[in-house]
């Protein structure tokens, strides 16, 4: 079944096969004429990188690309994406990748026209408020994975190297002005990058979804996107050609986005400080923590997930739930528990600390103090 659509909401976003052959034409909407091309290093000698860069060209928009980004981006590569775009005298930008790609080049886009250092527009109270919108360059986002959903999103995760601590950049002229959603940009993603951006998805749903917060519009998505990665992540991980499989996780990892405008939990409070410390996969932390998590908080939610599990179509409640999380990350590989996954317990104290404090926290149905989160972890262990 061939999937097109184009949405308005939350922005302009072209769903479908082949539709990176807009992207051109979606440049120019925004009014770019000489636009910079922001991805990671791994993709940028992959051949749907240089096919974007050849639909840019094509149009008549230049052949300029800045790559030196980070898996978990950081003030330097964001230094020096800004001088890569002021030295190029470039009007806009395609943030195109995985989640580090897309968070540097929309943060890119913002610095430009700011005199503040960036820690000064910290998601906290009305900070964002400080900045000058003139100078802003206009965004279009091409996602190449299913996950984060960093394309729709209004904020960039970008890592203090000094500190090595995540801070969470926000502005609403973070979000693209266009986003297209090409699943067949996807379809190269090995199975554990499937898997991990897959189960991102799952923990944004599953956060927003039981996050104590009043967003009644976050909740009905995140419901539908828990229910399309139960459908169809099994499928896009083990044919990763399975297009209609991967056009509904592209959908899913932008709902996961929109939905956590709700709020997320300790989920994410506790697998950021584990990604500073030890550059873990994002999403991939999130499928191990999973399980310790709905435990955790499992005395705030039963209920709600109990009703979530029957929309899904799982018998058995929150239990059966629970069950279903358990398989699915054995089906796609996940590590049982933070040993598997390579780390040791000497930094629990430290990362508890830098949990309790992240903006996460604040979402979860459970409050975090440092003893909870301690045992939380030792739990993950």
């Amino acid at each position: 079944m061939s999937i097109v659509a184009n949405w308005s909401y939350p922005t302009a976003i072209k769903m479908g096969s082949g539709r990176i052959k807009e992207l051109a034409d979606a440049c120019k909407s925004l009014g770019m004429k000489k636009p910079l091309l922001i991805t990671d290093r791994g993709l940028a000698s992959m051949a749907i990188t240089q096919g974007a860069l050849d639909i840019l060209a094509e149009g008549g928009l230049g052949r300029a690309i800045f790559a030196d980004v980070d898996p978990n981006p950081n003030d330097i590569n964001l230094e020096a994406g800004i001088k890569a775009f002021r030295d190029g005298g470039h009007d806009g930008v395609v943030a195109f990748g995985g989640g580090s790609g897309l968070d540097l080049a929309k943060c890119v886009a913002f610095m430009v026209g700011q005199t503040r250092p960036v820690w000064d527009f910290e998601d906290i109270g009305d900070w964002w408020t400080r900045a000058s919108i003139e100078g802003i360059a206009p965004i279009v986002a091409v996602p190449t994975t299913a996950g984060t959903g960093s394309e729709v999103g209004r904020a960039s995760v970008i890592t203090n190297s000094k500190t090595h601590v995540k801070k969470i950049i926000y502005h609403p002229k973070f979000l693209p002005g266009v986003v297209i959603c090409d699943p067949e940009l996807t379809v190269g993603m090995p199975k554990s990058i499937t898997a991990g951006t897959g189960m991102d998805a799952l923990a944004h749903c599953l956060e927003a979804y039981s996050s104590p917060f009043y967003h009644p519009m976050s909740q009905g998505i995140a419901l539908e996107g828990m229910r399309l990665v139960k459908e169809y992540l099994p499928r896009a991980f083990h044919d990763g050609t399975d297009i209609e499989a991967r056009t509904h996780m592209m959908s899913a990892a932008a709902m996961g986005a929109v939905s956590f405008q709700k709020g997320l939990g300790a989920i994410h409070a506790i697998s950021h400080p584990i990604g500073a410390i030890y550059n873990t996969h994002h999403g991939m932390t999130n499928a191990v923590v999973m399980p310790a998590v709905l435990r955790f908080n499992r005395a705030a939610i039963e209920g709600k997930i109990a009703s979530a599990a029957a929309y899904l179509g799982i018998e058995g409640g929150f239990d059966g739930f629970y069950n279903w999380v358990l398989k699915l990350r054995a089906e796609l590989g996940v590590p049982e528990t933070l040993g598997a996954l390579g780390l040791d317990k000497s930094r629990i104290d430290e990362m508890s600390a830098m949990a309790i404090e992240d903006p996460s926290a604040g979402g979860n149905p459970v409050k975090m103090t440092l003893e909870n989160t301690k045992a939380l972890y030792e739990d993950c262990f």
